[in-house]
Parts: C-alpha cells; sequence; structure tokens
C-alpha cells in the first residue's frame, strides 16, 4: 500500500466514526444488552477497519462493514461470557433477546423503528438523574468525546468524565432494569430525549473545537431523530416545536460563512440564500406549539428563530419581540445561557449601553465563566460604543475561551479592526 491509500483508509474510517458510530453502536447493543461490552465491541471493529480496508479496500458500504463486523464480535463474547454474567445487570431487556439469526432487524415491526433513537429512550431511564440521562446518551448514542459532552454542558472534562463514570455505576450496582420501552411509554421519557437531540444539534451547529464551524452529521442526524420522534408522537406540542428550532436554525446553515470561510453574523447573510422549505415548515410547526398553554421553551426558542426567519432584512427585526419571548423563556427556563441571549436582546432592542449593563450583570455566574459567547459578546457591544481598549480586552478574552478555528478568526478579525494597542 502506498502512503496515500493508507492516508484514504484512515481518512474513511475517520469518516466513519463521525457517520456511523451511532448505528453500529445502537445495533450492537441489542446484541450484548451492555453498553460497555457493546462500546468495546465497535471498537474493536473501527480498530479493524484500519487494517481490512488497507488489504481488501474500503468497502462501498462502510456502515455496513462495520455493523457487521461489530456485531459478530459481539456475538463471540455474548457465546464465551461466564454463567456467572447472565445473572448481572443487563442494558436491554427485549421480550426476546437478539441471537445469530437476529443480525437485521425488521425496523417496522419494532416499537421504535430506529435502533438509534431505541438507544436514546433506553439511554434516558427515569432511575438516572436527568444530567445522566443526557451525558450518557450524547457519549454513548451520539459518539460525542466526554470533552465534546463537557463542552455541551458547560462544565469540565474531568467532571463530565467522573459524572458519566457514575451513571454507568448505577446501572450495574443498583441493578436498573433496562428496556426498550413501546410508543405508549414515551411521553414519560421525551423531555429527556429532547434535551438529547437539543444539545447534539448545537454542538453540531456550532462545532466547540476544530477547524469547521459546522459537523453536519451531528447537525443532520439531530433534525432526523426530531422527525422520528414527530411521527412517533404526533400531537406532542414540545416535538413539534423542537423540530421547528431544528429546523428555523438550520434554514440559515449556507450562509452562516462566505466563498473563503469567514463566518458571518446575521446581519451580514444574505438571506435570500435561506431555505424557505425548511422555514415555512418550521412556523407551521411554530404556530401548532405555540397553541399549547403553557408554552415549552423549545416553543418559545422556536418563536425567537421564526421572528428572526421570517424578517426581510436585518433592519426589519423586531427586537421588542425576541425580547418579550426572551422575558418568557427567563421565566419558564431560567439558565445561565438564557440569561446570555436575553442580555444580548436588551442591547438591540435598548441600546448597546442598556445590553453591556445586562451583561455585565452575569459576569459572576459561574457556569458562564468559561463561556466565550460572553465576552464576545461584551466586546461587541463595547466596540459599539466606542470603548476600544476595553473592547481589545473582552476579545482577547473571548479568544482565549474559543476553539473552534472558524469563530477565532472572526474574533482576531474583529481585534485588528480596533487598530494597534495604544501605549
Amino acid at each position: 500500500m502506498t502512503v496515500a491509500d493508507s492516508s484514504a483508509v484512515a481518512a474513511a474510517v475517520a469518516d466513519a466514526h463521525r457517520r456511523e458510530w451511532a448505528f453500529v453502536l445502537a445495533a450492537t447493543v441489542r446484541v450484548t444488552r451492555d453498553l460497555d461490552v457493546a462500546e468495546e465491541c465497535v471498537q474493536d471493529a473501527f480498530a479493524t477497519a484500519l487494517g481490512d480496508w488497507r488489504a481488501h479496500g474500503i468497502p462501498v458500504r462502510p456502515g455496513a462493514w462495520l455493523t457487521t463486523a461489530a456485531r459478530r464480535r459481539a456475538l463471540n463474547v455474548v457465546r464465551h461470557r461466564g454463567v456467572e454474567h447472565r445473572y448481572l445487570p443487563l442494558l436491554v431487556e427485549d421480550d426476546v433477546v437478539p441471537g445469530p439469526d437476529d443480525l437485521v432487524a425488521d425496523a417496522d415491526e419494532a416499537p421504535i423503528p430506529d435502533d438509534r433513537l431505541r438507544l436514546v429512550v433506553t439511554c434516558c431511564h427515569p432511575a438516572l438523574d436527568r444530567p445522566a440521562q443526557v451525558a450518557l446518551t450524547l457519549r454513548l448514542m451520539c459518539g460525542l468525546s466526554t470533552a465534546e459532552v463537557a463542552r455541551a454542558f458547560l462544565v469540565s472534562e474531568p467532571t463530565m468524565a467522573a459524572r458519566i463514570t457514575r451513571a454507568k455505576k448505577k446501572i450495574a450496582v443498583a441493578r436498573i432494569p433496562y428496556r426498550v420501552p413501546p410508543a405508549a411509554e414515551l411521553p414519560e421519557r421525551v423531555d429527556a430525549v429532547l434535551s438529547v437531540v437539543h444539545l447534539l444539534f448545537t454542538t453540531g451547529h456550532t462545532t466547540p473545537a476544530g477547524a469547521e464551524l459546522v459537523r453536519r452529521d451531528l447537525v443532520e442526524r439531530s433534525v432526523e431523530l426530531a422527525r422520528m420522534l414527530r411521527r412517533l408522537l404526533p400531537r406532542d406540542a414540545a416535538v413539534a416545536a423542537l423540530l421547528a428550532l431544528l429546523l428555523l436554525t438550520d434554514a440559515r446553515r449556507e450562509t452562516r460563512t462566505d466563498g473563503d470561510g469567514r463566518l458571518l453574523l446575521l446581519e451580514e447573510q444574505d438571506r435570500s440564500r435561506w431555505d424557505r422549505a425548511a422555514i415555512r415548515e418550521g412556523v407551521a410547526l411554530v404556530q401548532e406549539a405555540l397553541r399549547d398553554r403553557p408554552p415549552s421553551r423549545y416553543a418559545l426558542q422556536a418563536a425567537i428563530a421564526a421572528v428572526h426567519a421570517e424578517s426581510p432584512t436585518w433592519d426589519d427585526t423586531d427586537w421588542g419581540e425576541i425580547l418579550a419571548l426572551y422575558e418568557l423563556l427567563t421565566t419558564l427556563w431560567p439558565s445561565p445561557v438564557v440569561a446570555l441571549n436575553r442580555a444580548v436582546a436588551v442591547g438591540f432592542a435598548r441600546g448597546a449601553a442598556a445590553g453591556l449593563a445586562a451583561l455585565d450583570a452575569l459576569t459572576d455566574e459561574p457556569q458562564l465563566a468559561g463561556y466565550g459567547y460572553l465576552s464576545a459578546a461584551r466586546a461587541d457591544f463595547l466596540r459599539r460604543l466606542g470603548r476600544v481598549a476595553e473592547a481589545r480586552l473582552a476579545y482577547g478574552e473571548a479568544l482565549a475561551l474559543t476553539g473552534n478555528a472558524v469563530e477565532r478568526e472572526f474574533l482576531a478579525g474583529r481585534l485588528r479592526a480596533l487598530g494597534p494597542e495604544r501605549s
């Protein structure tokens, strides 16, 4: 094999890990009924792929190859594990345990028509607390690293690693009886599932670290999962609202950077290129979701996204309505990030000075201490107010806290535009 061939194989395996991990792990769990064992088998499959694909070529369907390899490994483990393992707590308790003849499940016969969504719902067992449910699902089902999950939760990586370890330990020690729930039981767990899908989307919408602004695979996976939930729970207003939020936010995807990859803010984007079909669908879903009382947090967030989506220009944006929606959201779902977004809306509705004052009130919030968007928002308002020296410091803070290369270049450009620091 040439170096180029080896590089192509390594790139193909890396791409398959990003795109197929969820499919492969979720399918393998149905064989092992044990998350740790399934994860080990899937990791073995990806490691094996590096050598096999170099020798025999990259398969036409990498996901199918990896799923077959992982499940064969899982079946060998199931056959050879000791008698005592039969009495250990298992993750999934189907009525019929999959065996060698059940490698391909009939999705039409399953209460949840996709193994990935099956695993999301299973990980959201009510015996685990909410942070553990969401973190465990993002780590195992969605294939996010512990560091990526930690960024989504605004906590340190060691804190998140400990949280995931405790969740797994509780499954084993407390003998939590996991099983795949029928569709009728989904409403009991839907809020946790929606949290998972939303965090998955936000992580893909703006990648916490790396060279790309967007991880399309995560965005598309989250939209797909939201659509599955919509089919399963067509009368659930929160499900409709989350799908609306994702569609309306993602409608701007192609205009978020220019031809050179430079970040474009909302005020700079070419709105004629926004996905109008997605906007129409999202607005209809928002209208449906808002008929439910009280509205869910996703309905209010989607309504805010709809105001932006329906504004023909930046100058036509109704910031008064956006601020009013954030006031409702702050009451319904108080969180540091919501407070930050509300403060930004204050700045555009009432002036940069008012926005800066609202942001400064959040600087002692522990969860925002390492959140680069707070510093970036302060820097922008300081720049607009002509307070150049303070803006320069705030942009420096934002740069230090930002891991995404596209966002870093944008911030560096803003910092350069302020001119050299005066002595």
